[in-house]
Formats: structure tokens, C-alpha cells, sequence
């Protein structure tokens, strides 16, 4: 194999990896479905850790039926509510709104104060615990 041979196949290799790793474009895709889909399938949301929410299961349009997709858990955003993937029926026919974060109208900031504990001791010097406080706090 000579030079440009082995060149032009890098440089075509290099694009083909690059097409393949490009960002996806996100775009939604609204279509009306004329078949009401189920009543929604009962699930029990499990215990979920600190830091994250529960996003209920929903119907799903393959195209040709509704499908069950199965609840799941999500990192929480902080200042966002979990709005979870809903039909409508609208004039055309029945409509899906995707699950999407909204943003809480209650959520606010608020700066920590720094309390300054105060240590309690007797007449003697002593704390709670009977330990000898002498102006430490720690009884050393």
C-alpha cells in the first residue's frame, strides 16, 4: 500500500468517526394517535435515594399500538418538579406530552445564617454532661 492510499483511508476513517460522534439534534416529534391508550399500569414507586426522584411509567406509541414503559429513577434537578409523560385528547385525536422538568414557583434561595452555639454551664463550670468547662467548651 503506498502513502496516499494509506492517507486518503486515515482521512476517511477520521471522518467516519467524526459523523459517528457528532451531537445528536434534538427535536420533538408531535403526531396525533386516534387510539386512547390504557388506563395507566399500577406500580409501586420504590424508596429512592437522596438526590433522586421517581418518574412514573407511561404508554408509549410504537406506530401501531401503545406499549408500557416502566417507571424509572431520575437525578433531581434542584428547583424542578418531575412533570411525568401524560395523554390528552385533543380535537385530532389523542396527544402525548413527554415528561420534562418545570420549574418550581416556590423554590427559592435562601442563604444559611451561621448560628453561634452557645455553650450552657452552671454556676461551677460544669455542662450538662457534668464535664469542666472552664471557658473550653470541650471540658479539656
Amino acid at each position: 500500500m503506498n502513502r496516499s492510499n494509506a492517507l486518503r483511508n486515515l482521512l476517511l476513517s477520521l471522518a467516519l468517526a467524526g459523523s459517528v460522534a457528532a451531537a445528536p439534534a434534538y427535536a420533538q416529534i408531535s403526531f396525533n394517535v386516534n387510539i386512547a391508550p390504557p388506563a395507566p399500569q399500577y406500580e409501586v414507586a420504590p424508596n429512592v435515594a437522596p438526590g433522586y426522584v421517581w418518574a412514573p411509567g407511561y404508554w408509549a406509541w410504537t406506530g401501531e399500538r401503545h406499549v408500557w414503559v416502566r417507571g424509572r429513577t431520575i437525578v433531581q434537578r434542584t428547583g424542578y418538579n418531575w412533570a411525568p409523560d401524560r395523554w390528552e385528547h385533543g380535537d385530532k385525536g389523542y396527544y402525548r406530552t413527554v415528561g420534562h422538568w418545570e420549574h418550581d414557583k416556590g423554590y427559592g434561595h435562601s442563604k444559611m445564617k451561621k448560628e453561634k452555639k452557645e455553650w450552657k454551664h452552671d454556676k461551677r463550670g460544669h455542662d450538662d454532661n457534668g464535664r469542666r468547662v472552664n471557658g473550653n467548651p470541650h471540658g479539656r
